[in-house]
């Protein structure tokens, strides 16, 4: 749960160089929320579980929420601030992120058995929150776990082996497996299978998505579309592969629907401002 704060500039500055970019625009984001939004949008019942700070920010974020349908009563109010992310947009649409996590880093593994409720049909996880509060969620009963490892860093047996279906992208895969950039795509789905997970999706930007089960490899290809900001397409397409798979859908078709709302979302700026809705996509 992050208030954004981003500025779009021609190209990113160099160490010690000041640039002049556009008026700073503010949004709500976080990974989790993003993804949640993403998710309710396209038309699932969602409930978040998180943490918000005691201040305006916090207030903004539950109340954006809210208006989106989602059930919110699981948010832990945090003696830290709301966290922050602040984004610089390049002229190709590119961006770069830093993160002050403030009250998510306070939510615990006994917070989130206490909010749990009622076992979910998915549920859909991040890392920006702490590593116990993850693996606590995937622990608890569910149909279906996704894990969306971002930011990216090593991952434990533990909480590999408690997930279904993860879902990083090439620089996350490569931090996860401690491996060089994976440079080709024969690299991706090798260092894919070192994870043991049963279903996993490599996202790849402009190349689209790679499904990796077992021996079965399949390119999903990304759909050419002008890019205006990559804000937020990796939460589209981890909230919009957690609507398909929940409905039914078998790994690649959802993996498809999953790159349509990516690429409606990179022609929009913004985080949780450019998430689609199912009719934007259908």
């Amino acid at each position: 749960m992050n208030l954004d704060r981003s500025v779009s500039v021609e190209r990113f500055p160099r160490p010690g160089e000041t640039i002049i970019g556009s008026d700073v625009r503010v949004d709500n984001g976080g990974k989790g929320a993003n993804q949640a939004v993403a998710a309710a949008r396209l038309g699932a019942a969602v409930r978040m579980i998180g943490a918000v700070g005691d201040d305006a920010d916090g207030t903004r974020l539950r109340a954006g929420l809210e208006s989106e349908g989602i059930d919110a009563e699981a948010l832990l109010v945090a003696a830290l601030p709301t966290g922050a992310a602040f984004i610089t947009v390049d002229g190709g649409g590119e961006n770069s992120i830093v993160v002050a996590p403030g009250a998510n880093h306070a939510l615990t593994s006994d917070d989130v058995a206490h909010a749990w409720g009622r076992a979910p049909d998915v549920t859909l996880a991040q890392l920006e929150v702490p590593a116990a509060a993850v693996l606590a969620a995937m622990q608890r009963p569910a149909r279906l776990r996704v894990l969306n490892p971002a930011p990216g860093r090593p991952l434990d047996e533990a909480l590999l082996a408690s997930v279904d279906v993860i879902v990083p992208n090439r620089v996350e895969l490569a931090t996860i497996v401690g491996g060089a950039a994976l440079a080709d795509l024969n690299a991706v789905a090798g260092a894919a299978r070192e994870l043991g997970v049963t279903s996993v999706v490599v996202t790849l930007g402009g190349e689209g998505a790679l499904v990796v089960e077992g021996k079965t490899v399949v390119q999903v290809p990304a759909i050419d579309v002008p890019v205006v900001d990559t804000t937020a397409a990796g939460d589209s397409f981890c909230g919009a592969l957690a609507v398909a798979l929940g409905s039914g859908k078998d790994i690649e078709a959802a993996v498809e629907f999953a790159v349509a709302c990516a690429a409606f979302t990179v022609q929009r700026r913004g985080a949780q401002a450019s998430l689609p809705r199912l009719a934007d996509i259908t």
